[in-house]
């Protein structure tokens, strides 16, 4: 693969940015990694939105089910104009799990379905990897157990730092006004779609905290999940997209996520025509059918 074309494919992976219109919860709960809403009443289903992005990129996905199940949407301190907090030093990954986790248990809601996009995927595959009865089934939306994946077979966590460290010294050395200058960019090759919702998602992403985005984008870099995919043992739902204009081979997605998950034999890997990496913005009603289904079990 051309070194540009693996650089553009990076970017649909690893940079989302994105909100949508807001809803008014009907319950919150906050720690000092994490905020949760809920809302509906059923099933629970736990929403995990990924890097520098706003809760309300699930508020389509809320306002379809929650008349038939109880939605938990997690915000991330520091993405979207949240506080920081304590996400702002430090690592943040491992202890949003944590955190995550802490929730369900507090709030009984183990074998809940878990859905999360792009780092939110890598977080709900952790869960499930760390804690396997937090999650009874979990669907994953454009993310890879390990992001080096897409430099080739050999590719290592240890090699990952080469770069990942560097893009994350460049970020945390500037400015929060430098990071957000640079996110209408980053937007263009993260979502196809050209309406309200787009222009909505640029400022989400340049609200949120530069620092907790170097870090976050650092430690999703280096972080290699392939060794624990066997231990999940629960129903894995794993969506990707592909565009002709991401200049990538259609077959080239569809090796690498199909190799990616391939320690998973009771997994679906199923591609998304016609999207970039916000699939629920680009195709949101092929989004919320494979919701459904995944749901339906």
């Amino acid at each position: 693969m051309r070194f540009m074309s693996v650089i553009r494919l990076a970017a649909l992976l690893i940079v989302p940015l994105m909100a949508l219109a807001s809803h008014v919860p009907a319950n919150a709960a906050t720690t000092d990694r994490i905020s949760v809403t809920n809302t509906g009443n059923g099933p629970d289903v736990v929403l995990i939105p990924g890097l520098a992005s706003s809760a309300h990129v699930w508020d389509a996905t809320v306002d379809h089910l929650q008349q038939h199940y109880r939605i938990h949407v997690v915000q991330v301190s520091g993405f979207a104009g949240t506080p920081a907090g304590v996400n702002a030093t430090g690592p943040v990954l491992v202890p949003v799990v944590k955190a995550i986790h802490d929730y369900i248990a507090a709030n009984h809601l183990e074998g809940a379905a878990v859905i999360g996009h792009s780092v939110g995927g890598l977080i709900a595959m952790k869960l499930a990897i760390d804690h396997p009865t937090d999650a009874g089934r979990i669907m994953i939306v454009d993310s890879l157990p390990f992001i080096g994946m897409m430099f080739g077979p050999q590719a290592t966590a240890e090699g990952a730092k080469q770069f990942a460290r560097p893009m994350r010294d460049k970020i945390l050395a500037g400015t929060q006004e430098a990071y957000a200058a640079g996110e209408p960019g980053q937007m263009a090759r993260l979502v196809k779609s050209h309406n309200a919702e787009a222009d909505a998602a640029v400022a989400a992403a340049s609200a949120s905290d530069y620092r907790v985005v170097a870090e976050v984008f650092y430690e999703d870099s280096i972080t290699d999940l392939r060794p624990g995919l066997p231990s999940i043992k629960v129903p894995v739902t794993m969506l990707y997209p592909w565009d002709a204009a991401t200049g990538v081979p259609q077959a080239k997605f569809d090796a690498l996520y199909t190799s990616a998950f391939a320690p998973l034999p009771q997994a679906k890997v199923k591609r998304i025509d016609g999207s970039f990496h916000f699939i629920m913005i680009d195709q949101p009603a092929l989004f919320l059918s494979e919701v459904d289904a995944f749901l339906a079990g």
